[in-house]
C-alpha cells in the first residue's frame, strides 16, 4: 500500500517569521514523536522569500492523516499562528510511490 502524503504551503507575515518557525518546528516534531502513523514531517523555507514555507508530511494512510488533524497540538499550533498567517494554498494530497534518500 502506498504511503499517504500531504504537501502544504504556508505564507506568514514578514514580521512574524522568527516567531513562527519555532512553533512550526514544535508541531512537526510532536507529530512524528507522538503519532504512530506520522512517519515524516519535513519543513522547508523558501530561499528567495523567507515568508513562504512548504510542509511534506508522510503518513501510513489517510486515516493516520485524519488522526493527525484531530490532535491537540495541531489545533493549538493553528490557534497560535492564525494571526501570523498571510496565506495558505489548498494542500495537495498524494500517494507516495517511491522515495530515495541518503542518510
Amino acid at each position: 500500500m502506498a504511503l499517504y502524503v500531504l504537501i502544504a504551503e504556508l505564507q506568514v507575515k514578514p514580521e512574524t517569521v522568527n516567531q513562527f518557525i519555532p512553533l512550526l518546528l514544535a508541531n512537526a516534531q510532536a507529530s512524528v514523536q507522538n503519532e504512530p502513523g506520522c512517519y515524516q514531517f519535513d519543513v522547508t523555507q523558501q530561499v528567495d522569500d523567507p515568508t513562504k514555507f512548504s510542509l511534506y508530511e508522510v503518513f501510513a494512510d489517510e486515516a493516520a492523516f485524519e488522526f493527525h488533524g484531530k490532535q491537540p497540538h495541531v489545533s493549538a499550533f493553528f490557534d497560535k499562528v492564525k494571526d501570523m498567517m498571510a496565506g495558505r494554498t489548498p494542500p495537495r494530497r498524494c500517494h507516495r510511490i517511491a522515495g530515495f534518500h541518503k542518510h
